[in-house]
Protein backbone atom coordinates (compact mmCIF):
# COMPACT_ATOMS: atom_id res chain seq x y z
CA UNK A 1 0.00 0.00 0.00
CA UNK A 2 1.28 3.42 -1.37
CA UNK A 3 2.19 6.05 1.87
CA UNK A 4 4.47 8.42 2.77
CA UNK A 5 7.28 7.34 5.02
CA UNK A 6 9.65 10.82 4.96
CA UNK A 7 9.46 12.96 7.83
CA UNK A 8 6.23 14.83 8.47
CA UNK A 9 7.40 17.86 10.17
CA UNK A 10 8.86 18.79 7.09
CA UNK A 11 5.41 18.87 5.21
CA UNK A 12 4.10 20.66 7.73
CA UNK A 13 6.94 22.96 7.40
CA UNK A 14 6.26 22.93 3.54
CA UNK A 15 2.82 24.02 3.86
CA UNK A 16 3.43 27.07 7.00
CA UNK A 17 0.26 25.63 9.25
CA UNK A 18 0.57 22.64 11.50
CA UNK A 19 -1.27 19.41 9.37
CA UNK A 20 -1.75 17.61 12.70
CA UNK A 21 0.60 14.94 11.30
CA UNK A 22 2.57 15.29 14.76
CA UNK A 23 1.40 15.18 18.31
CA UNK A 24 4.19 17.88 19.22
CA UNK A 25 4.79 20.80 16.71
CA UNK A 26 5.41 24.41 16.16
CA UNK A 27 6.04 26.55 13.24
CA UNK A 28 9.30 27.15 12.24
CA UNK A 29 10.35 30.16 12.49
CA UNK A 30 12.54 30.49 9.45
CA UNK A 31 10.97 31.53 6.65
CA UNK A 32 12.80 29.39 4.22
CA UNK A 33 10.71 26.27 3.42
CA UNK A 34 12.63 22.78 3.85
CA UNK A 35 15.36 21.91 1.22
CA UNK A 36 18.54 21.71 1.39
CA UNK A 37 19.20 25.52 0.35
CA UNK A 38 15.99 26.42 1.02
CA UNK A 39 13.40 29.24 -0.68
CA UNK A 40 11.93 32.19 0.85
CA UNK A 41 8.05 32.30 0.52
CA UNK A 42 7.15 34.12 -2.30
CA UNK A 43 3.70 35.48 -3.63
CA UNK A 44 1.43 32.77 -4.98
CA UNK A 45 -0.37 32.44 -8.59
CA UNK A 46 -3.47 31.40 -8.38
CA UNK A 47 -2.62 27.92 -9.73
CA UNK A 48 0.17 28.34 -6.84
CA UNK A 49 -2.64 28.53 -4.13
CA UNK A 50 -5.03 26.15 -5.62
CA UNK A 51 -1.68 23.61 -5.82
CA UNK A 52 -0.93 24.16 -2.01
CA UNK A 53 -4.40 23.82 -0.69
CA UNK A 54 -4.98 20.72 -2.47
CA UNK A 55 -1.42 19.58 -1.30
CA UNK A 56 -2.41 20.11 2.42
CA UNK A 57 -5.48 17.89 1.96
CA UNK A 58 -3.43 14.90 0.75
CA UNK A 59 -1.11 15.28 3.53
CA UNK A 60 -3.92 15.99 6.39
CA UNK A 61 -5.74 12.93 5.52
CA UNK A 62 -2.75 10.94 4.26
CA UNK A 63 -4.31 10.43 0.56
CA UNK A 64 -2.49 10.09 -2.19
CA UNK A 65 -2.79 11.79 -5.50
CA UNK A 66 -4.80 8.98 -7.42
CA UNK A 67 -6.98 8.71 -4.85
CA UNK A 68 -7.57 11.70 -3.85
CA UNK A 69 -8.61 12.84 -7.37
CA UNK A 70 -11.36 9.86 -7.17
CA UNK A 71 -12.34 11.37 -4.15
CA UNK A 72 -13.16 14.58 -6.14
CA UNK A 73 -14.58 12.61 -9.28
CA UNK A 74 -16.89 10.99 -6.80
CA UNK A 75 -17.50 14.30 -4.85
CA UNK A 76 -18.26 16.12 -8.34
CA UNK A 77 -21.27 13.82 -9.69
CA UNK A 78 -22.99 14.31 -6.15
CA UNK A 79 -25.65 16.49 -6.55
CA UNK A 80 -24.65 18.31 -3.46
CA UNK A 81 -21.75 21.09 -3.05
CA UNK A 82 -18.58 19.39 -4.01
CA UNK A 83 -16.39 21.08 -1.68
CA UNK A 84 -18.76 19.96 1.25
CA UNK A 85 -18.99 16.31 0.02
CA UNK A 86 -14.80 15.85 -0.83
CA UNK A 87 -14.32 17.01 2.77
CA UNK A 88 -17.16 14.32 3.94
CA UNK A 89 -15.31 11.59 2.17
CA UNK A 90 -12.06 12.55 4.00
CA UNK A 91 -13.46 12.77 7.51
CA UNK A 92 -15.61 9.59 7.38
CA UNK A 93 -12.56 7.51 6.60
CA UNK A 94 -12.58 4.96 9.36
CA UNK A 95 -8.67 6.10 10.28
CA UNK A 96 -9.46 9.35 10.15
CA UNK A 97 -12.85 8.21 12.58
CA UNK A 98 -10.74 6.35 14.97
CA UNK A 99 -8.26 9.87 15.28
CA UNK A 100 -11.33 12.20 15.40
CA UNK A 101 -12.61 9.67 18.31
CA UNK A 102 -8.97 10.38 20.04
CA UNK A 103 -8.16 6.53 20.11
CA UNK A 104 -5.03 7.85 18.40
CA UNK A 105 -2.01 10.50 18.15
CA UNK A 106 -1.78 11.27 14.51
CA UNK A 107 -4.11 10.00 11.57
CA UNK A 108 -0.98 7.84 10.65
CA UNK A 109 -1.31 6.15 14.09
CA UNK A 110 -4.70 5.24 13.46
CA UNK A 111 -4.52 4.38 9.71
CA UNK A 112 -1.90 1.96 11.18
CA UNK A 113 -4.03 0.60 13.54
CA UNK A 114 -6.43 -0.15 11.18
CA UNK A 115 -4.22 -1.87 8.80
CA UNK A 116 -2.81 -4.46 11.62
CA UNK A 117 -6.50 -5.35 12.20
CA UNK A 118 -7.07 -3.90 15.78
CA UNK A 119 -10.15 -1.68 14.68
CA UNK A 120 -13.96 -3.54 14.46
CA UNK A 121 -17.08 -1.27 13.02
CA UNK A 122 -20.16 -2.80 13.95
CA UNK A 123 -18.16 -5.83 15.83
CA UNK A 124 -16.68 -6.31 12.44
CA UNK A 125 -12.79 -6.57 11.50
CA UNK A 126 -11.50 -3.78 8.80
CA UNK A 127 -8.51 -3.48 7.90
CA UNK A 128 -8.85 -0.82 5.29
CA UNK A 129 -8.08 2.54 6.56
CA UNK A 130 -9.90 4.09 3.40
CA UNK A 131 -13.01 2.35 4.60
CA UNK A 132 -16.03 4.56 5.06
CA UNK A 133 -18.46 4.90 8.09
CA UNK A 134 -22.27 5.73 7.69
CA UNK A 135 -24.39 6.89 10.03
CA UNK A 136 -25.10 4.85 13.21
CA UNK A 137 -21.72 2.51 12.94
CA UNK A 138 -20.21 1.83 15.81
CA UNK A 139 -16.35 1.89 15.91
CA UNK A 140 -14.40 -0.53 18.92
CA UNK A 141 -11.37 -2.44 19.17
CA UNK A 142 -10.39 -6.19 19.13
CA UNK A 143 -10.79 -7.04 22.93
CA UNK A 144 -6.98 -7.90 23.79
CA UNK A 145 -5.13 -6.63 26.56
CA UNK A 146 -2.40 -5.32 24.89
CA UNK A 147 -4.82 -3.47 22.26
CA UNK A 148 -6.61 -2.04 25.12
CA UNK A 149 -3.81 -1.10 27.19
CA UNK A 150 -2.09 0.88 24.15
CA UNK A 151 -5.64 2.78 23.53
CA UNK A 152 -6.12 3.70 27.54
CA UNK A 153 -2.53 5.10 26.64
CA UNK A 154 -3.43 6.99 23.70
CA UNK A 155 -6.86 8.86 25.18
CA UNK A 156 -4.33 9.62 27.87
CA UNK A 157 -2.07 11.28 26.18
CA UNK A 158 -5.03 13.42 23.95
CA UNK A 159 -6.40 14.25 27.62
CA UNK A 160 -8.38 17.57 26.63
CA UNK A 161 -9.34 16.10 22.97
CA UNK A 162 -12.51 17.66 22.17
CA UNK A 163 -14.66 15.37 19.88
CA UNK A 164 -16.64 16.15 17.06
CA UNK A 165 -20.40 16.50 17.17
CA UNK A 166 -20.64 14.37 14.69
CA UNK A 167 -19.01 10.92 16.78
CA UNK A 168 -19.41 9.90 20.23
CA UNK A 169 -16.65 8.52 22.07
CA UNK A 170 -16.87 6.61 25.42
CA UNK A 171 -13.31 6.38 26.14
CA UNK A 172 -14.65 3.66 29.56
CA UNK A 173 -15.41 1.16 26.87
CA UNK A 174 -12.99 2.50 24.53
CA UNK A 175 -15.72 2.46 21.42
CA UNK A 176 -17.30 5.37 19.56
CA UNK A 177 -20.33 5.74 17.77
CA UNK A 178 -21.03 7.99 14.05
CA UNK A 179 -24.03 9.89 15.00
CA UNK A 180 -24.65 11.42 11.57
CA UNK A 181 -22.94 12.85 8.35
CA UNK A 182 -20.52 15.77 9.22
CA UNK A 183 -21.78 18.86 7.65
CA UNK A 184 -19.21 21.72 6.56
CA UNK A 185 -19.47 23.47 10.20
CA UNK A 186 -18.32 20.19 12.13
CA UNK A 187 -15.16 20.02 9.85
CA UNK A 188 -12.42 22.04 11.20
CA UNK A 189 -9.36 21.78 9.08
CA UNK A 190 -7.01 24.62 7.80
CA UNK A 191 -8.07 23.89 4.15
CA UNK A 192 -10.07 26.31 1.70
CA UNK A 193 -11.82 23.10 -0.28
CA UNK A 194 -12.98 26.08 -3.18
CA UNK A 195 -9.99 26.86 -4.27
CA UNK A 196 -9.44 22.43 -4.47
CA UNK A 197 -12.29 22.15 -6.67
CA UNK A 198 -11.04 25.52 -8.76
CA UNK A 199 -7.57 23.36 -9.53
CA UNK A 200 -9.52 19.74 -10.51
CA UNK A 201 -11.99 22.13 -12.35
CA UNK A 202 -9.90 23.55 -15.32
Amino acid sequence: MARYTGPRCRLSRREGVNLGLKKKWSLDKREAAPGQHGFRRSKLSNYGLQLREKQKAKRIYGVLERQFKNYYLKASASKDVTGTVLLRMLETRLDNVVYRLGFAITRAQARQMVSHGLVRVNDKKVNIASASVKAGDTVSFAGKETITKYVKKNLEMNEGWTVPAWLQADSDNLNGKVLRLPVREDIVVPLNEQLIIELYSK
